[in-house]
């Protein structure tokens, strides 16, 4: 019995003795070169059974190679890797023909279940798809090199040529409407319109009318034809962010739409046909509002017919650094005074927890860009600016702190920064966890017995401390104890 041939072309030598070995230990032939010429002509004398290709080589783009290889072998599977990880990347090598993507680094075991996938799965005969408009990183939709992000990047791509409809689940201020537009601007549909809704801005009266639009004299103020969203969209996609948030009546309208695949304006007779892709979004856990009777199960399957979860930022830290980068690059564009972040200030950027997401970040390297006078942004400009940020912020996380239980770690973390960086620009040691312990203590203690109302037993009972251990603590921390009656 013959081994199958697997083809590696890779200008890095360490990889291509990588690949070999593994693929070699795997039970596999490999030919393995540094270039693609020589790859092509291995394709063209008809050896291989499955080609592995970098894109960026000495001689050639790999993802050039595609096309050509599926016009005279259209059988054999390529499978491209490349360190340009980006969606762009991922779009044109699937648009290409590519029969799978893989971002560097990848797992050896991730690269040798594809091989045994693609050694198995027959290939299309048909002509790929025409491939994406490259981009420049500064221009693309989503930024991001980290795992999670990559998996959303073959997501993307695998959905360039249908219209299947898409559910985007994700925290505020994630991304989750630049996910909806990357799957338009690189999807079938691009030449047509993105038209956006947000379920939450809108009130509930209005809803139906807005998503489907309204007849003159349908009700009382509707002077004039309104067209809606459906319609706005023919012809490319139709977004509907916080769909969690969308009321029931609406909710089956909008079922009767995916079922039937046409509507009517409100005070209309005259069906129209849907010609809208749907992306829908939330930040909700919809399976918990299906319990409560919030929202509609049948209308949830028909939404949710391909999921995609965006993971928050601080899932993927490693992202932070190109993000802040790129966000530097974009403000140096619309004049702002060009600035560099500092190593420190970007380890401190990676680790703190961003409850706002990609969105918080954007807005503080705008307002780092746009107030500080030095050109490099430090570890102590960048503590004392989230340290404002946290008492600027902090009636609101007050207000949220039951329902966001990151919200006390964001806080602390933030003043534990600037703590740092004064501790740093001090040079005194040993006085940290001191500090760090009263600055809690102190406040917690206090609003405890403003709690209370000076009630020292009691205070101590809610506290979980010895009466007096909580008396020590008053003095150590200068309390001043007053009972309040009424």
């Amino acid at each position: 019995m013959t081994l199958p041939t697997i083809l590696i072309a890779d200008d890095d030598r360490s990889i291509r003795t990588v690949l070999t070995q593994a693929l070699g230990r795997a039970g596999y032939q490999v030919r393995a070169t540094s270039s693609a010429a020589t790859l092509w002509r291995w394709v063209e004398d008809g050896e291989g059974d499955v080609a592995i290709t970098d894109v960026i080589m000495p001689d050639e783009n790999g993802l050039d190679l595609i096309p050509r290889i599926r016009r005279i072998r259209p059988e054999l599977p390529v499978i491209v890797m490349s360190a340009q990880s980006t969606l762009t990347t991922a779009v044109q090598a699937t648009q290409r023909g590519a029969f799978e993507y893989l971002p560097k680094p990848f797992d050896l075991g991730d690269l040798l279940a594809v091989v045994d996938r693609a050694l198995k799965q027959p290939i299309a005969l048909g002509q790929a798809p025409k491939a994406a408009e490259p981009g420049h990183d500064d221009a693309l939709p989503l930024i991001g090199r980290s795992p999670a992000m990559q998996e959303i990047y073959r997501v993307i791509a695998r959905l360039t040529t249908t219209d299947l409809t898409v559910m985007i689940n994700g925290e505020s201020g994630a991304g989750k409407e630049l996910v909806a537009r990357a799957l338009h601007d690189y999807g079938r549909r691009r030449a047509g319109p993105f038209v956006a809704i947000n379920m939450a801005a809108i009130p509930r009266e209005l809803i139906e009318s807005e998503l489907f639009g309204h007849e003159r004299g349908a009700f009382t103020g509707a002077t004039n034809r309104h067209v809606g969203r459906f319609e706005q969209a023919a012809g490319g996609t139709l977004f509907l962010d916080e769909i969690g948030d969308m009321p029931p009546e609406a909710q089956t309208r909008l079922l009767r739409v995916l079922q039937e695949g046409e509507y009517t304006t409100v005070g209309g007779r005259q069906p129209i046909r849907a010609n809208a892709r749907i992306v829908a979004a939330t930040h909700r856990d919809l399976r918990a509002l299906i319990r409560s009777g919030q929202f509609r199960e049948d209308l949830f399957y028909r939404l949710n017919v391909v999921p995609i979860r965006l993971p928050p930022l601080r899932e993927r830290p490693d992202d932070i650094p190109v993000l802040a980068q790129h966000f530097l690059n974009k403000a140096q564009a619309e004049g702002l005074p060009a600035k560099t972040i500092d190593q420190a200030a970007m380890a401190m950027l990676s680790a703190y927890r961003w409850p706002g997401n990609v969105r918080e970040l954007e807005n503080l390297i705008r307002r780092l860009a746009a107030l500080v006078p030095q050109p490099i942004i430090t570890e102590s400009i960048l503590a004392q600016e989230l340290a404002d940020f946290a008492v600027a912020e902090e009636p609101a996380v007050h207000a949220t702190l039951s329902d966001e239980p990151d919200s006390m770690a964001t806080v602390v973390e933030r003043h534990i920064a600037r703590l740092l960086a004064a501790i740093r620009e001090s040079g005194e040691e040993g006085v940290l966890y001191e500090r760090a312990l009263a600055e809690l203590e102190r406040p917690l203690i206090r609003m405890t017995l403003a709690e209370t109302r000076g009630n020292q037993i009691r205070a101590a009972a809610l506290l979980g401390l010895n009466r007096n251990t909580l008396r020590k603590k008053i003095r150590e921390h200068g309390i001043g104890v007053q009972r309040r009656v009424g």
